[in-house]
Order: C-alpha cells, then sequence, then structure tokens
C-alpha cells in the first residue's frame, strides 16, 4: 500500500498543499506548524475519525465553508484515488464514485498511527484501552463499525428508558426487550475483542520483549462483568442478560447501564503488574509502541497487505536503539515521519523531506 500524492485544501492551518511521496517521508518544522495535520489528513483516509478526538467540522479552516482532501494511492498493484470532502458532514469518493459512507475508504487503506495523544491509553481510564482495540477491529472487519453504532444506539435508548422509569414505573415491563437487544448486540463485541486480544498478544510479547532488550515482559488481559474465556456468543449473550438483570437496581439508581461492554477494560501487565499503576514513563510508553507495532504486525498477516505507518512526534524522544528496532519492523512499508529535526531520523534511512511552516512547505 502506497500514498503517490496528496492535495489538501483548507484542511486545519494548511490552506493549500500539494505534496508527491516517496516510501520513507520525513515531515519537518517547529511546533503548532502543521506537521501533525499533514499526518491527519492522511489518516482519515483510512474511514476513521480524527486521531486527535475532534469533530469534523473541528477540520475546516478557520473562515472557510469547506475542506477538500484528495489522494492518489496503490493498492495490490492497482492504482486509485480518493477523496473526502468535509463540509456539514464527511463524505468521500473513490475513483470518482461517491460512497454512502467515509468509513468505506478503509476497505482500501489501512493505517497505524503513533502520536503522543497515545501515551494516554496506559494512564487515563479504560475508554482509550477500548477504542484502541475498537480502532484496530474496524481496520479488520468492516462490519464492527456498524455493530458498534447498533450498539451504542441500543445503550442510549436503554439508559433513556431508565430514566423514564422514574417517572412512569409502568415503563419498567420494556427493560426486559431492551435487555436482550443490547446482550445480542454486545455478546458480539465481547467476542470479536476477546479474540482479537488473543491474536494480538504474541505479537506484543515478542515485540515488547525486543524494545526493553529482553529484560521485562508484557501480558494482556480482557476484564469484563464476568469471565469471558472461552465462551460462545451465545454464552455471552446469556451471560450479559443475567449482568443486566442482576444490576438492574443499580441501574435504576444511576438513571445508566452499569455493566457491559461498554465498561470492559484491557489489562496491561508488566512483569505481572499493572502497567498503569506501577509502570514507570519510559514503561508506559513501550508498551503504547509494543501495542501500536502488533497492531501493524497483526493487520499485515490477516488483511495481506502492509498497512502505512504515521508516526507524529515520537521517534525524537526515544533512544538510538528503540529507533533502530521500531524501524526494522516497519522498514518495508511506507513510513510518514513528523519531528522537529530531520537529522534526527534522517541517519537512519533515506528519505524524502517535507519542511512544514505556518501550514505551507519551505
Amino acid at each position: 500500500m502506497k500514498i503517490n500524492s496528496i492535495q489538501i485544501e483548507n484542511f486545519r492551518n494548511i490552506e493549500k498543499l500539494n505534496l508527491s511521496f516517496d516510501n520513507i517521508n520525513i515531515i519537518y518544522g517547529e511546533n503548532a506548524q502543521g506537521k501533525t495535520n499533514l499526518i491527519e489528513a492522511v489518516y482519515l483516509f483510512t474511514g476513521s475519525k480524527s486521531f486527535r478526538g475532534v469533530r469534523d467540522k473541528e477540520l475546516i479552516t478557520f473562515n472557510r465553508q469547506f475542506s477538500r482532501l484528495k489522494i492518489d494511492f496503490e493498492n495490490k498493484n492497482r492504482h486509485q484515488n480518493a477523496e473526502i470532502f468535509i463540509e456539514n458532514k464527511r463524505t468521500a469518493t473513490l475513483n470518482g464514485v461517491e460512497k454512502k459512507s467515509a468509513s468505506v475508504l478503509g476497505e482500501e487503506l489501512k493505517a497505524v498511527i503513533f502520536s503522543p495523544v497515545h501515551l494516554s491509553m496506559i494512564k487515563d481510564g479504560p475508554s482509550l484501552r477500548r477504542k484502541f482495540v475498537d480502532n484496530a477491529l474496524c481496520q479488520l472487519r468492516f462490519n464492527y463499525r456498524n455493530v458498534l453504532k447498533e450498539y451504542n444506539r441500543a445503550l442510549m435508548q436503554r439508559n433513556m428508558l431508565l430514566k423514564d422509569i422514574l417517572k412512569n414505573s409502568s415503563l419498567s415491563d420494556m427493560l426486559y426487550i431492551w435487555d436482550r437487544n443490547l446482550a445480542s448486540i454486545g455478546a458480539k463485541i465481547i467476542y470479536q475483542r476477546g479474540k482479537y486480544i488473543e491474536a494480538l498478544l504474541p505479537y506484543a510479547k515478542d515485540i515488547f520483549d525486543g524494545l526493553s532488550n529482553g529484560k521485562e515482559s508484557i501480558d494482556l488481559f480482557f476484564n469484563g462483568s464476568f469471565d469471558y474465556n472461552n465462551l460462545t456468543v451465545k454464552e455471552i449473550e446469556q451471560n450479559l442478560i443475567s449482568a443486566f438483570e442482576k444490576n438492574r437496581a443499580n441501574d435504576l439508581l444511576n438513571k445508566i447501564t452499569t455493566v457491559g461492554p461498554h465498561r470492559d477494560d484491557l489489562e496491561i501487565l508488566i512483569n505481572q503488574k499493572s502497567a498503569r499503576s506501577f509502570g514507570s514513563q519510559g514503561q508506559q510508553r513501550s508498551c503504547v509502541l509494543a501495542l501500536k507495532l502488533a497492531e501493524a504486525s497483526l493487520l499485515k498477516e490477516m488483511t495481506d497487505d502492509e498497512p502505512l505507518a504515521l508516526l507524529d512526534d515520537v521517534m525524537s524522544e526515544l533512544d538510538l536503539s528503540r529507533q533502530d528496532y521500531i524501524l526494522n519492523h516497519i522498514k518495508d512499508w511506507q513510513v510518514f515521519i513528523t519531528c522537529c529535526d530531520a537529522n534526527t531520523v534522517l541517519r537512519l534511512k533515506d528519505g524524502k523531506t517535507f519542511h512544514i511552516s505556518n501550514g505551507g512547505l519551505i
């Protein structure tokens, strides 16, 4: 997979930019000049939302009505083009054909993003760890995105019903219907998350071992309302229904659904201890890097295609051995690296450089 060129118009602080890319692309310049914006524009073509957690309309340049992104790319020896247009919402075309959703682009383009924002995945609450697993699954199984949307809609409706029951107790009979609906959808999510973590673990162990020079080990555990191990989708569904019934009084008291896949967590251990509670900053950084490299390796194995590697301001913070180790794992992929000083990574490989200042090319 390779992006040959990109055209950007009215995106963040980039008013107009046309670039042609090589296999290794180094984007450098001072802070707040638009380096990450360029990486973000590339990432949107995976069909995902911004990795910086903003709404689409916030991507449009201030005082402009729209944003337009275009790329020419190759995938499995086929030349293609895609366009994203952002106004009231995000729309997309692929090879001149309008798609019903921009997320469809994810079937053609896949990428793994390394960014400082991902370091909070270890330090903060479980929502970011769930998001890591869900985003990875969205690239592997396109229908998973739709299952997540369906679950979130059902969850919102059940939560609304919990609030309405306090005003009208006769509505409590409807709760059983929503319990079954939510359990049916939630079981599919739990099952796929569990299988993904199971497949990811060997890669994460091998990579973390390399990053720590064999001094430390990593483990991953999927924690939820009950023990999910070795259960079928139907068995998970039945257990979820029981969990909803058991926690019904608590749900009514709190006016929210207190159990289910929206409350699950990915527990990350270093040498059998919680990385969140006991890991040093360096250990936590290595955990994130190991998980992201493992994600990329698994994506490559399951799709038979190398994903794009987007390294946003992380290489300069690593020692030389860790830089070498990371780049050795992605040496056959197309790579986009942002940094303040191009010499930080130019010593590792020849690459095409882009000096970005105030949203433009110098």
